[in-house]
């Protein structure tokens, strides 16, 4: 199995709806307080306001002609002051490999992918944002090398 990481393409955006929905999908079923169900998570023109953005970047995973994961990124940065340093990290806003192809090493291709260009971007770090409940997440994340940085509390008052 030949696994190509590639830069999106604007004619790709089909062919990823399905993959965006597998994620929405997953943050209903866990979150449903506070996402919606929608059959279009990502609508085109968001998609394409991507693609322009010279800080976002998003690479798929591909088998053949056969799109089968995708990473979201973006560059982000902290401007020092009196209380932090100056830090720039490439954050994953999404990641996510078709329920038909995992465990055959595409999220792991598409990461080390991301760690490479992080690299080659000169960022301080890679961050993500993953929710508990996302326990199968988490131990891929570790299993790379990701540690917590922190952690994000609640309390519903509804």
């Amino acid at each position: 199995m030949d696994i190509s990481i590639r830069n999106v393409e604007q004619n790709d955006y089909d062919f990823l709806l399905p993959l965006f929905r597998q994620v929405h999908e997953f943050h209903v079923f866990v979150r449903p307080d506070l996402y919606k169900e929608n059959i279009t998570p990502v609508e085109q023109e968001f998609f394409e306001s991507q693609l322009i953005d010279s800080k976002q970047h998003i690479f798929v995973a591909t088998i053949g002609n056969d799109i089968v994961g995708v990473i979201v990124t973006k560059e982000e940065e902290t401007i020092e002051n009196s209380f932090v340093k100056a830090r720039k990290v490439l954050v994953i806003n999404s990641l996510c490999v078709a329920e038909t192809h995992r465990k055959k090493g595409i999220g792991k291709k598409l990461t080390k992918y991301v760690f490479d260009f992080g690299r080659s971007l000169r960022v301080d770090g890679i961050e993500l944002g993953v929710s508990e409940e996302n326990t199968s997440a988490i131990e891929f994340y570790r299993s790379i090398g990701m540690t917590t940085k922190g952690r994000k509390m609640e309390v519903s008052l509804n």
